[in-house]
Protein backbone atom coordinates (compact mmCIF):
# COMPACT_ATOMS: atom_id res chain seq x y z
CA UNK A 1 0.00 0.00 0.00
CA UNK A 2 1.30 3.84 -0.73
CA UNK A 3 2.96 5.17 2.46
CA UNK A 4 0.55 7.66 4.00
CA UNK A 5 -2.99 5.96 3.33
CA UNK A 6 -3.52 3.30 6.18
CA UNK A 7 -5.57 4.85 8.86
CA UNK A 8 -3.78 5.67 11.81
CA UNK A 9 -6.75 5.94 14.28
CA UNK A 10 -8.30 3.37 16.35
CA UNK A 11 -10.14 0.48 15.05
CA UNK A 12 -13.58 1.16 14.92
CA UNK A 13 -14.31 -1.73 17.80
CA UNK A 14 -12.24 0.28 20.22
CA UNK A 15 -14.34 3.35 19.37
CA UNK A 16 -18.03 2.18 20.56
CA UNK A 17 -19.32 3.30 24.09
CA UNK A 18 -22.31 3.35 25.51
CA UNK A 19 -25.53 3.32 23.85
CA UNK A 20 -27.74 6.46 23.03
CA UNK A 21 -30.53 4.98 25.88
CA UNK A 22 -27.23 4.07 27.79
CA UNK A 23 -27.13 7.70 28.40
CA UNK A 24 -30.30 9.15 28.46
CA UNK A 25 -30.96 6.31 31.13
CA UNK A 26 -27.75 7.84 32.95
CA UNK A 27 -28.61 11.69 32.60
CA UNK A 28 -32.02 11.31 33.53
CA UNK A 29 -31.16 9.38 36.41
CA UNK A 30 -28.71 11.98 37.12
CA UNK A 31 -31.09 14.91 36.56
CA UNK A 32 -33.53 13.38 38.90
CA UNK A 33 -30.93 13.16 41.41
CA UNK A 34 -29.96 16.24 41.53
CA UNK A 35 -33.33 17.64 41.69
CA UNK A 36 -34.08 15.46 44.55
CA UNK A 37 -30.60 16.81 46.04
CA UNK A 38 -31.49 20.60 45.73
CA UNK A 39 -34.95 19.79 46.38
CA UNK A 40 -34.12 18.22 50.19
CA UNK A 41 -30.71 19.11 50.76
CA UNK A 42 -30.08 22.42 48.74
CA UNK A 43 -26.87 21.33 47.29
CA UNK A 44 -26.74 23.31 44.02
CA UNK A 45 -27.94 26.80 45.60
CA UNK A 46 -23.91 27.95 46.04
CA UNK A 47 -23.93 27.51 42.54
CA UNK A 48 -26.64 28.89 41.64
CA UNK A 49 -25.72 32.25 43.27
CA UNK A 50 -22.51 31.70 41.75
CA UNK A 51 -23.67 31.43 38.14
CA UNK A 52 -26.38 34.11 38.95
CA UNK A 53 -23.89 36.52 39.95
CA UNK A 54 -21.47 36.08 37.38
CA UNK A 55 -24.17 36.49 34.48
CA UNK A 56 -25.78 39.57 35.91
CA UNK A 57 -23.52 42.29 34.64
CA UNK A 58 -24.44 40.45 31.25
CA UNK A 59 -28.79 40.69 32.30
CA UNK A 60 -28.07 44.18 33.23
CA UNK A 61 -26.50 45.10 29.95
CA UNK A 62 -29.42 42.94 27.94
CA UNK A 63 -31.72 44.75 29.86
CA UNK A 64 -31.03 48.26 29.32
CA UNK A 65 -32.21 48.84 26.06
CA UNK A 66 -35.13 47.59 26.81
CA UNK A 67 -35.64 49.83 29.60
CA UNK A 68 -34.14 52.67 28.19
CA UNK A 69 -37.16 52.26 25.46
CA UNK A 70 -39.97 51.88 27.92
CA UNK A 71 -38.71 54.77 29.85
CA UNK A 72 -38.32 56.75 26.55
CA UNK A 73 -41.65 55.63 25.73
CA UNK A 74 -43.28 57.10 29.23
CA UNK A 75 -41.40 60.15 28.94
CA UNK A 76 -42.59 61.16 26.02
CA UNK A 77 -46.46 60.41 26.77
CA UNK A 78 -45.91 62.23 29.87
CA UNK A 79 -44.93 65.28 27.63
CA UNK A 80 -47.65 64.74 25.53
CA UNK A 81 -49.96 64.76 28.59
CA UNK A 82 -48.08 67.59 29.93
CA UNK A 83 -48.53 69.87 27.20
CA UNK A 84 -51.99 69.24 26.57
CA UNK A 85 -52.94 69.83 30.36
CA UNK A 86 -50.60 73.02 29.55
CA UNK A 87 -52.88 73.74 26.47
CA UNK A 88 -56.04 73.13 28.27
CA UNK A 89 -55.17 75.05 31.31
CA UNK A 90 -53.53 78.17 28.89
CA UNK A 91 -57.29 78.05 27.28
CA UNK A 92 -59.10 78.04 30.81
CA UNK A 93 -56.78 81.23 31.23
CA UNK A 94 -58.23 82.83 28.02
CA UNK A 95 -61.36 82.17 28.97
CA UNK A 96 -60.84 83.63 32.63
CA UNK A 97 -59.04 86.69 31.24
CA UNK A 98 -61.70 87.30 28.55
CA UNK A 99 -64.96 87.09 31.59
CA UNK A 100 -62.71 89.02 33.63
CA UNK A 101 -62.47 91.95 30.59
CA UNK A 102 -65.63 91.48 29.96
CA UNK A 103 -66.47 92.07 33.75
CA UNK A 104 -64.48 94.99 34.11
CA UNK A 105 -66.23 96.47 30.82
CA UNK A 106 -69.56 95.68 32.21
CA UNK A 107 -68.99 97.81 35.67
CA UNK A 108 -67.43 100.20 34.02
CA UNK A 109 -70.47 100.83 31.61
CA UNK A 110 -72.80 100.39 34.60
CA UNK A 111 -70.70 103.20 36.71
CA UNK A 112 -71.08 105.74 33.61
CA UNK A 113 -74.49 104.60 33.15
CA UNK A 114 -75.39 105.71 36.59
CA UNK A 115 -73.73 108.50 36.63
CA UNK A 116 -75.38 109.69 33.49
CA UNK A 117 -78.72 108.94 34.95
CA UNK A 118 -78.00 111.47 38.04
CA UNK A 119 -77.07 113.99 35.45
CA UNK A 120 -80.15 113.40 33.79
CA UNK A 121 -82.01 114.36 36.53
CA UNK A 122 -80.12 117.22 37.90
CA UNK A 123 -81.13 118.61 34.36
CA UNK A 124 -83.76 120.95 33.74
CA UNK A 125 -83.74 120.36 30.32
CA UNK A 126 -85.89 117.54 28.38
CA UNK A 127 -83.11 114.86 27.14
CA UNK A 128 -83.03 112.00 25.29
CA UNK A 129 -80.74 108.83 26.08
CA UNK A 130 -78.97 107.28 23.14
CA UNK A 131 -75.99 104.94 22.14
CA UNK A 132 -72.60 105.33 20.49
CA UNK A 133 -72.84 102.97 17.83
CA UNK A 134 -69.47 103.76 15.91
CA UNK A 135 -66.84 106.26 14.57
CA UNK A 136 -67.50 107.41 11.21
CA UNK A 137 -65.26 106.33 7.98
CA UNK A 138 -64.01 110.18 7.57
CA UNK A 139 -60.45 109.83 9.26
CA UNK A 140 -60.07 113.46 8.80
CA UNK A 141 -63.20 114.42 11.08
CA UNK A 142 -64.22 113.52 14.42
CA UNK A 143 -67.67 112.20 14.55
CA UNK A 144 -69.78 109.36 15.61
CA UNK A 145 -73.14 107.87 15.23
CA UNK A 146 -75.47 106.95 17.77
CA UNK A 147 -78.83 105.41 17.71
CA UNK A 148 -81.23 108.12 17.82
CA UNK A 149 -82.79 110.03 14.89
CA UNK A 150 -85.36 111.71 13.19
CA UNK A 151 -88.24 109.60 14.65
CA UNK A 152 -87.10 109.80 17.78
CA UNK A 153 -87.19 114.04 18.00
CA UNK A 154 -83.78 114.58 17.36
CA UNK A 155 -83.07 117.70 15.76
CA UNK A 156 -80.06 119.27 13.73
CA UNK A 157 -77.80 121.20 16.65
CA UNK A 158 -78.95 119.34 19.65
CA UNK A 159 -76.38 119.33 22.52
CA UNK A 160 -74.69 115.46 23.04
CA UNK A 161 -73.36 114.98 26.48
CA UNK A 162 -72.23 111.97 28.59
CA UNK A 163 -71.53 111.57 32.19
CA UNK A 164 -68.80 113.83 32.70
CA UNK A 165 -69.40 116.76 30.68
CA UNK A 166 -70.60 118.38 26.71
CA UNK A 167 -69.25 115.70 23.93
CA UNK A 168 -70.23 117.22 20.97
CA UNK A 169 -72.98 118.35 18.88
CA UNK A 170 -75.81 116.79 16.43
CA UNK A 171 -74.74 117.79 12.90
CA UNK A 172 -76.58 115.26 10.61
CA UNK A 173 -79.43 113.54 11.21
CA UNK A 174 -81.35 110.44 9.73
CA UNK A 175 -84.53 108.47 9.92
CA UNK A 176 -82.87 105.99 12.71
CA UNK A 177 -79.82 107.49 13.65
CA UNK A 178 -77.69 111.08 13.80
CA UNK A 179 -74.03 112.08 13.67
CA UNK A 180 -72.30 113.96 16.22
CA UNK A 181 -69.69 116.04 15.79
CA UNK A 182 -66.89 115.94 18.74
CA UNK A 183 -65.66 118.92 20.35
CA UNK A 184 -62.50 117.82 19.27
CA UNK A 185 -63.44 118.21 15.40
CA UNK A 186 -61.45 121.19 14.00
CA UNK A 187 -64.99 122.67 12.44
CA UNK A 188 -66.42 122.80 15.97
CA UNK A 189 -66.56 125.69 18.38
CA UNK A 190 -68.65 126.08 21.34
CA UNK A 191 -68.93 129.46 23.69
CA UNK A 192 -67.51 128.91 27.27
CA UNK A 193 -67.38 130.70 30.33
CA UNK A 194 -64.53 130.49 32.72
CA UNK A 195 -65.83 130.00 36.19
CA UNK A 196 -63.28 131.43 37.80
CA UNK A 197 -63.47 134.65 36.27
CA UNK A 198 -67.13 135.12 34.99
CA UNK A 199 -64.66 135.70 31.65
CA UNK A 200 -66.59 134.54 28.13
CA UNK A 201 -64.73 132.70 25.39
CA UNK A 202 -64.86 130.26 22.68
CA UNK A 203 -62.86 127.31 22.15
CA UNK A 204 -62.22 125.33 19.62
CA UNK A 205 -61.79 121.45 18.63
CA UNK A 206 -58.05 120.79 17.78
CA UNK A 207 -57.43 117.45 16.19
CA UNK A 208 -53.63 117.17 17.18
CA UNK A 209 -54.09 118.22 20.96
CA UNK A 210 -51.29 120.25 22.80
CA UNK A 211 -47.69 119.94 21.32
CA UNK A 212 -45.68 119.67 24.59
CA UNK A 213 -48.35 117.73 27.17
CA UNK A 214 -49.25 115.12 23.71
CA UNK A 215 -52.79 114.71 25.28
CA UNK A 216 -54.15 113.35 22.11
CA UNK A 217 -56.82 115.62 20.78
CA UNK A 218 -58.18 118.65 22.67
CA UNK A 219 -59.64 122.03 22.42
CA UNK A 220 -57.92 125.60 22.13
CA UNK A 221 -59.08 128.93 23.40
CA UNK A 222 -58.49 131.00 21.18
CA UNK A 223 -58.88 135.26 20.48
CA UNK A 224 -57.75 135.80 24.22
CA UNK A 225 -55.66 138.36 24.89
CA UNK A 226 -51.86 137.49 26.16
CA UNK A 227 -52.89 139.33 29.74
CA UNK A 228 -56.09 137.58 29.81
CA UNK A 229 -56.45 136.02 33.70
CA UNK A 230 -56.75 132.34 32.91
CA UNK A 231 -54.54 130.25 34.47
CA UNK A 232 -54.16 126.46 34.41
CA UNK A 233 -56.47 124.04 35.96
CA UNK A 234 -59.60 126.58 35.30
CA UNK A 235 -62.76 124.92 34.89
CA UNK A 236 -64.60 126.04 31.72
CA UNK A 237 -68.68 125.79 31.18
CA UNK A 238 -71.01 126.64 28.27
CA UNK A 239 -72.16 129.98 28.33
CA UNK A 240 -75.63 129.87 27.07
CA UNK A 241 -75.26 132.94 24.83
CA UNK A 242 -75.39 130.58 21.60
CA UNK A 243 -78.98 129.12 21.98
CA UNK A 244 -78.04 125.58 21.65
CA UNK A 245 -75.77 124.77 24.52
CA UNK A 246 -77.22 125.41 27.81
CA UNK A 247 -75.39 127.21 30.17
CA UNK A 248 -73.51 126.10 33.16
CA UNK A 249 -72.25 122.20 31.23
CA UNK A 250 -68.99 121.63 32.30
CA UNK A 251 -67.03 121.68 28.91
CA UNK A 252 -62.63 121.55 29.59
CA UNK A 253 -60.39 122.09 31.63
CA UNK A 254 -57.27 124.39 30.81
CA UNK A 255 -54.12 122.44 30.93
CA UNK A 256 -51.37 124.91 30.05
CA UNK A 257 -51.73 128.82 28.96
CA UNK A 258 -48.70 130.26 26.38
CA UNK A 259 -47.85 133.72 26.41
CA UNK A 260 -45.79 135.05 23.61
CA UNK A 261 -44.18 138.63 23.74
CA UNK A 262 -44.63 138.58 19.38
CA UNK A 263 -48.20 137.80 19.68
CA UNK A 264 -51.30 140.03 21.20
CA UNK A 265 -53.38 136.68 21.67
CA UNK A 266 -52.20 133.84 24.52
CA UNK A 267 -52.56 130.31 23.43
CA UNK A 268 -54.74 128.38 25.48
CA UNK A 269 -54.74 124.79 25.51
CA UNK A 270 -57.59 123.07 27.57
CA UNK A 271 -59.04 119.35 27.57
CA UNK A 272 -62.11 117.78 26.85
CA UNK A 273 -63.78 116.81 30.55
CA UNK A 274 -66.04 114.55 27.99
CA UNK A 275 -64.78 110.82 27.25
CA UNK A 276 -64.53 111.66 23.27
CA UNK A 277 -62.66 108.66 22.70
CA UNK A 278 -64.51 106.22 25.12
CA UNK A 279 -68.65 107.13 25.60
CA UNK A 280 -70.77 104.36 24.86
CA UNK A 281 -74.28 106.19 26.26
CA UNK A 282 -75.22 109.51 26.08
CA UNK A 283 -78.00 112.41 26.64
CA UNK A 284 -79.18 114.11 23.75
CA UNK A 285 -80.49 117.39 24.93
CA UNK A 286 -83.34 119.49 23.69
CA UNK A 287 -82.46 122.91 21.82
CA UNK A 288 -82.91 125.75 23.83
CA UNK A 289 -84.93 127.55 21.27
CA UNK A 290 -87.38 124.72 20.58
CA UNK A 291 -87.92 124.74 24.54
CA UNK A 292 -88.53 128.44 24.41
CA UNK A 293 -91.20 127.66 21.66
CA UNK A 294 -92.49 125.04 22.97
CA UNK A 295 -93.62 127.00 26.35
CA UNK A 296 -96.70 128.43 26.67
CA UNK A 297 -96.75 132.26 26.21
CA UNK A 298 -96.92 134.15 29.42
CA UNK A 299 -100.68 135.56 29.60
CA UNK A 300 -101.21 139.46 29.23
CA UNK A 301 -101.83 141.36 31.92
CA UNK A 302 -105.03 142.89 32.12
CA UNK A 303 -104.54 146.66 32.06
CA UNK A 304 -106.36 148.77 35.13
CA UNK A 305 -108.85 150.66 33.78
CA UNK A 306 -112.72 151.30 33.71
CA UNK A 307 -114.57 148.00 34.47
CA UNK A 308 -117.25 148.35 31.92
CA UNK A 309 -114.47 148.35 29.05
CA UNK A 310 -113.92 144.81 30.34
CA UNK A 311 -117.01 143.69 29.77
Amino acid sequence: MPQGTLERGAPPLFKQGPSALSRLALFSALALFLMVADARFGLTEPLRQAVATALYPLQWLMFKPVEFARQGGAYFQSLQTAQQALDAERRKMALLGQSAQQAAQLALENRRLRQLLTLRARLQIPALAAEVLHDTADLHTRRVVIDRGRIDGVQTGAAVIDQAGVLGQVTRVFALGSEVTLLVDRDQAIPVLNIRTGVRGVAYGDPYGDPVTRRGAGMELRFMPANADVREDDLLTTSGVDGLYPPGLPVARVVRVERGADSAFARIYCLPLAQVQGSGHVLVLQRLNDQRLSQPAPERPEPAGKPEARR
